[in-house]
């Protein structure tokens, strides 16, 4: 447990937002000092963080401080402060000090030993409790009153008010709005004259007018390269796993593409995405392969021979992918038409038409502009006394606990912050 500091009557800081930002932005200012309410819309704490990590919740990463830069697409340098002040280590031996053991798994993710998000917030709001912060549930900002230039209250819609020395907002952004991420936080921003980058959905599932992709609706591929282009300049080359679904495409590669696209929320038109279904492997090694199998099956229709290299329901529509008949006997291939099989395996087409909404998107791309914001505070460069943390600031990264810990470390940053205002 971490050590409190005296109550210092002066320091009030009011927290918008009961995710993981908001929480811990809470538990830090209270450490600290200050007297602390937490203002939150929902009729609980934590609801998004409840369906992370498919309810199992990927809290962070134990990358290196180089590989974890790397993974995160945008607001990198600005969150090397925050990230440092608050890293993965740090993170997991706070979270078991509440009470909370954790486990690693591949690839450096953390999750509850419980492997329940609900365990998360639960050790979260208790501990809560014991340093006296005040909850309000069902409690929705209307908006932060600003005397003489900094924030001194919070004013909620049903017409109470929060009198404080500081004021945090950690609404969230756009994903999953059936947890309560509606973007109130970008239009109290806005209010208060901060620029919102246009915001749009990342790691989202990807949409394919292609019949073909359709088709194989279920059907998930391990170990396969995606690579993507945009306008000519290749923004993707990753090796994982992909999912088919009855709309396009999704799984972590998908994800992953989904916010390496530049400008996502507009046309898609410049992107150009193909997908390596033998990477371990050249074309030459490619169509080695497929001369034996020829060799060994002469007489077989080519899209039955093609059940050796693909799973049955892909190999049965590929010759089609590929410009030849599916019927043709093996014996019967061309050297030019095995060519066109071969590169096809290393360079499969797949269009992409739009990305799917933040009904599905896991975090939201934009946000209140990370130029407005001391990076060494998180403190408005506008306002006395506003603060920002989480997913409501221009900053997002790839999938593996990243994201989280974005949340946890500039929420520690921004409490810490708050408390000191005095």
């Amino acid at each position: 447990m971490f050590i409190q500091k005296p109550i210092n009557p002066d320091a009030r800081v009011a927290v918008i937002g009961g995710g993981p930002a908001g929480m811990a932005a809470a538990l830090f200012a209270a450490e600290c000092g200050a007297s602390v309410t937490l203002a939150e819309r929902n009729e609980k704490l934590g609801k998004k963080l409840y369906i992370t990590g498919k309810g199992r919740c990927n809290i962070t990463n134990m990358a290196d401080a180089e590989r974890t830069q790397a993974n995160i697409l945008r607001g990198a340098p600005f969150l090397r402060s925050a990230l440092a002040a608050f890293d993965a280590r740090a993170l997991r031996s706070w979270l078991e000090s509440l009470g909370l053991p954790t486990v690693e798994e591949r690839g450096g993710r953390v999750f509850p030993a419980s492997m329940k998000a609900s365990d998360v917030t639960r050790a979260l709001t208790r501990e809560m409790e014991a340093r006296g912060v005040i909850v309000m549930l069902r409690a929705r900002v209307k908006s932060i009153k600003i005397d003489g230039g900094r924030a001194s209250g919070v004013m909620l819609e049903d017409g109470r008010n929060i009198d404080c020395s500081a004021a945090i907002l950690a609404t969230g952004g756009l994903s999953y709005p059936a947890t309560g991420s509606t973007g109130d936080g970008y239009q109290i921003a806005a209010s208060l004259d901060h620029t919102i980058v246009p915001t749009g959905p990342a790691l989202a599932p990807l949409e394919s007018g292609a019949a073909w992709v359709r088709e194989l609706q279920g059907l998930s591929l391990r170990n396969v390269t995606l690579r993507a282009s945009w306008s000519g300049r290749r923004v993707m080359d990753e090796q994982g796993e992909l999912l088919f679904t009855h709309f396009g495409i999704s799984g972590p590669l998908a994800l992953t593409l989904s916010s390496r696209i530049p400008g996502a929320a507009g046309s898609l038109e410049p992107l150009s995405t193909t997908l390596d279904l033998k990477p371990a492997l050249s074309i030459e090694q490619v169509e080695a392969r497929l001369t034996r199998e020829f060799a060994d099956n002469p007489r077989k229709r080519l899209d039955t021979v093609l059940c050796a290299m693909l799973p049955e329901r892909f190999a049965k529509l590929f010759p089609e992918l590929c410009g030849v008949r599916p019927d043709r006997a093996a014996a019967q291939i061309t050297k030019d038409e095995r060519r066109k099989v071969a590169e096809t395996f290393k360079a499969l087409r797949v269009p992409i038409d739009r990305l799917r909404g933040f009904d599905e998107a896991v975090i939201t791309r934009g946000g209140v502009d990370l130029r407005e914001i001391d990076p060494r505070t998180m403190c408005s460069k506008k306002i006395a006394g506003l603060y920002f943390a989480g997913e409501i600031i221009d900053a997002d990264a790839l999938t593996g606990g990243f994201n989280l810990q974005i949340a946890f470390s500039t929420g520690a940053k921004a409490g810490r912050s708050a408390a000191s205002v005095i």
